[in-house]
């Protein structure tokens, strides 16, 4: 007998991966999870039955939503990650010598337990020397830091359910007020391809341009998400994500990626025509 997860990106589409183990399942307090075992993607995290990572493609993601600002500001020392909780964001910011903290906020501490358990390889980052944990809802974490980070990323589910208090205008305020003077704040911004994803997308745009004085929206190319297309926003109080990429300092590291470059990052923001006149609608 075949098993089949099957994930709906919309009521008439889903993306079916043949399952050889179901190797966890939990419900706790805020979302089940589980990890699977696949032949094509290796195992296979989701939350409330959505794809969050496979071993197969999760470079992309984690690699551009922390390389892209980590190439742009000269200088990031104190970072805040929200969301996260299996830990490849991490696993790629502590490969950089010249970070000093890492504060990691994560709702649920079963998605750590079941990621250190089943993707050693992503969580075992969070052990870090840098790092320091807190099992809390990032909104009200952000609400009492100022003038604290260099860069926060946003890596939090879809702004739907537990996730959705990320994604309003309170939240990215309470974010710029956390920065430096000069910081950035990246996250995940979902597909623009089916129309309900492009209108959350649309929404969380318009609301950080309402506070950042420089906005931009970046792509990547991820199998398994919606669309096999991915969002991400760069928001910054002073720098430019392409007029204030340094390839050479960012080169110089000899840090071995598998998806991000610093010509791909100029590219990255370079947009379809669609998404183009997507997000002039809000801006």
């Amino acid at each position: 007998m075949e098993f089949w997860f099957d994930e709906f990106h919309t009521p008439d589409v889903k993306h079916s991966i043949r399952i050889k183990e179901h190797l966890f399942t939990t419900r706790s307090e805020f979302q089940r999870i589980d990890i699977f075992d696949t032949s094509e993607f290796g195992k296979v995290l989701t939350l409330d039955g959505n794809v969050m990572l496979t071993e197969r493609d999760e470079f992309i993601y984690d690699e551009m939503i922390t390389h892209v600002p980590m190439a742009v500001h000269p200088d990031i020392r104190d970072i805040l990650v929200i969301g996260a909780g299996d830990g490849g964001v991490v696993k790629e910011l502590i490969r950089y010598d010249t970070v000093e903290h890492i504060d990691l906020v994560e709702m649920d501490p079963e998605v750590l337990n079941a990621c250190r358990k089943f993707l050693p390889n992503n969580a075992n980052g969070v052990d870090d020397r840098r790092v320091r944990v807190y099992f809390e809802n990032g909104l009200k974490f952000i609400r009492r830091c100022e003038n604290k980070y260099d860069l926060i990323i946003v890596d939090s589910t879809d702004p739907f359910g537990p996730s959705e208090g990320l994604f309003t205008r309170e939240f990215y305020g309470n974010c710029y007020n956390a920065l430096k003077s000069d910081g950035i704040m990246v996250n995940q911004q979902g597909s623009p391809f089916y129309a309900q994803d492009a209108e959350a997308m649309k929404r969380s745009h318009m609301r950080i341009v309402n506070c950042f004085p420089i906005s931009r929206v970046y792509q990547a190319h991820i199998p398994t998400y919606a669309a096999g297309y991915w969002l991400f926003g760069f928001a910054s109080k002073k720098y430019h994500p392409i007029d204030d990429l340094d390839s050479a300092r960012w080169n110089s590291l000899r840090l071995q990626t598998k998806y991000y470059t610093t010509r791909l990052h100029k590219g990255a923001f370079y947009l379809p025509a669609f998404l183009e006149r997507m997000l002039e609608e809000v801006e």
